[in-house]
C-alpha cells in the first residue's frame, strides 16, 4: 500500500487545506520555496505544485514540511478554522475504496500518551479521579454505545464516533447498551 495523498476532484481529503496552509505556514516563516525544500528535503518542485494545488504527495513528505516550518503535521493539514478536537479529514486512501485512514482530532502534548483498548459489558460502569490540568482523553467507541459523564457535560458515543475532551474533571464511563461496547482510549498529557 501507497501512503500517498492522491487528490480527489472534491477535495475532500487534507489537501483541501494543505495547500493553502503551506503557503501561509511558509510566508509567516519568511522563508522562500527554495528555502523550504532546502530545510525539508522535499523538492520545490514539489512545494510549488503543492503550494498550486496540483499534486498527490506522501504523508511522510507533509510531516517533512511541517517539521521545517516549526508547526505539527495538523497545522498542515487541517481547515485552520475548525477545532483541532474534531478535524474529521481524510488523510489516505488506499486502491480499495474501503481502505482510509482519517485523522479525527488532536491535543497538544507535553509528555505521554497511552493507548488503550477497554470494553464495558451491559450495566458496567467505570468511575474515575479528575487527572491533572492539561490532560486530554481521545474515545473512539468500535461496538455498542458509550456514555461519558463528565463535570463540564454528558455525551453519548456510538460505534463509529468518537469524543475528544479534557479529562482534568470528573468523570465516568458506562455501557450505554444492551451489548458489550468496545472502545479505543488515548490519554495524553
Amino acid at each position: 500500500m501507497s501512503n500517498i495523498v492522491r487528490s480527489q476532484p472534491d477535495r475532500s481529503d487534507v489537501l483541501a487545506h494543505a495547500s493553502s496552509n503551506l503557503r501561509r505556514l511558509r510566508q509567516a516563516a519568511g522563508l522562500s520555496q527554495e528555502a523550504l525544500a532546502k530545510a525539508s528535503g522535499v523538492s520545490r518542485r514539489m512545494i510549488v505544485n503543492l503550494e498550486g494545488g496540483d499534486t498527490n504527495i506522501s504523508l511522510s513528505s507533509l510531516d517533512r514540511l511541517a517539521w521545517a516550518l516549526g508547526v505539527d503535521f495538523v497545522a498542515m493539514v487541517a481547515d485552520p478554522g475548525a477545532s483541532a478536537q474534531r478535524i474529521e479529514a481524510l488523510t489516505w486512501r488506499g486502491a480499495d475504496a474501503r481502505s482510509i485512514a482519517t485523522l479525527l482530532g488532536s491535543v497538544p502534548a507535553s509528555s505521554s500518551a497511552q493507548l488503550w483498548s477497554w470494553s464495558l459489558g451491559p450495566g458496567d460502569t467505570y468511575v474515575a479521579e479528575p487527572d491533572p490540568a492539561g490532560w486530554h482523553e481521545m474515545i473512539f467507541v468500535s461496538e455498542g454505545r458509550l456514555r461519558i459523564d463528565k463535570a463540564d457535560g454528558a455525551l453519548t458515543v456510538s460505534a463509529g464516533d468518537f469524543a475528544i475532551y479534557s479529562s482534568a474533571q470528573p468523570f465516568s464511563y458506562a455501557n450505554a447498551g444492551e451489548a458489550v461496547t468496545r472502545f479505543t482510549r488515548v490519554v495524553v498529557c
